[in-house]
Order: structure tokens, then C-alpha cells, then sequence
């Protein structure tokens, strides 16, 4: 891929790159799809296209260990059972299959946006459901996602995501360096 597409990759997935979140949204242009579908993504890093759009692709960058581990704990799946899923009696093939035909239809403007889509990016559920009782307002803390519940853990996780995306973009741009040689030339 050639280098501003990884710029974006690292500017919208660097936790989930840096192994330090189960997953990202990724939105591309449609001009980018060829390149990002031809690439090979690091190990461990799996690719979902959740909408495509006349102009941008979102796509669902995730971690499957790290997501099945965010799915596992009971009041999660109590809260996923309120949106639909069938969650502990589905495995995550199917759970994502579910997301995707929820976001599909937001997108087709025939449902709600899925407010869900926060469990499955690895925020706290308590500041999933805050944003959803308190209509994104009012939250203590915006960052990454608005937050409801543990500022104090939201600000450390906040710091842990811009240095993973400022160590990213800094090794991005150590690898396309020219040497003297391409200089000389």
C-alpha cells in the first residue's frame, strides 16, 4: 500500500495496529478500495467492509482474540441480548454478521445508528450506555468516545491510543526515508 493510504490506516487504527485495542473503524475512499483489499494486513488483524458507500468504504478492523474477549463478560452479553444479538448462543462470526446488517441499515437510513458498535470498539459498557441514555450529551470526558463512567481510566487509555498513532506515524515515516544513494540520483 502506498504511503498515505497507511497514513490513514495509522491515523484511524493505531490501537488496534498496536495490539492495545480488539478493534477500529476504518473509512476509506472508494479510489483506495483496490489498494486496501490487495494489501496484506499485519498478523492477527482481521477486515469486515460494514458499509460501501458511492464514495467511502468503512471498514471494521478488529483482533479476533481481543474482541471475543471484550464479548465474553455477562453484563455485555445481557446489553447485546437488548439490541438483538444472540450473544453467547452465537459465536462472533455471527455477532459481526449481525453489526454489519445493523449498520447496513442505518447507513440505508432504514434503523437507528447502533449504538452497540461501542462494545464491539472496545469502549466501557457503562459509557456505551451512557451515550445512549444521555443522547451523546452531557458526558464528563470526549476523546476517543464520550465518556460516562471512569475518566481517570478513560484519560490513561486516551494517552496509550495517541502514543500508539504517534509511534506508528513516526516508524511510517522512518521507512520511507531516502537514503543518499536516492539522493544522489
Amino acid at each position: 500500500m502506498e504511503q498515505k493510504m497507511w497514513e490513514t490506516i495509522i491515523k484511524q487504527c493505531a490501537p488496534v495496529l498496536a495490539d492495545v485495542k480488539p478493534s477500529n473503524l476504518l473509512i476509506l475512499a472508494r479510489e483506495e478500495q483496490d489498494g486496501f483489499r490487495e494489501s496484506e494486513l499485519p498478523e492477527g488483524i482481521e477486515a469486515l467492509a460494514l458499509s460501501c458507500g458511492e464514495y467511502k468504504i468503512t471498514w471494521f478492523l478488529y483482533r479476533r482474540d481481543r474482541l471475543e474477549a471484550e464479548l465474553v463478560w455477562p453484563q455485555t452479553r445481557a446489553f447485546l441480548r437488548t439490541c438483538g444479538y444472540c450473544a453467547g448462543a452465537e459465536g462472533l462470526d455471527a455477532m459481526l454478521l449481525r453489526l454489519q446488517e445493523r449498520y447496513a441499515a442505518y447507513k440505508d437510513g432504514m434503523a437507528a445508528f447502533p449504538h452497540e458498535m461501542g462494545i464491539f470498539l472496545g469502549y466501557p459498557l457503562c459509557d456505551v450506555k451512557g451515550f445512549i441514555e444521555h443522547g451523546g450529551k452531557n458526558c464528563l470526558l470526549s476523546g476517543y468516545w464520550k465518556v460516562y463512567g471512569n475518566v481517570v481510566k478513560a484519560e490513561r487509555t486516551f494517552r496509550i491510543y495517541r502514543a500508539a498513532r504517534d509511534a506508528l506515524l513516526r516508524l511510517l515515516s522512518m521507512e520511507h526515508i531516502p537514503c543518499e544513494a536516492e539522493l544522489s540520483a
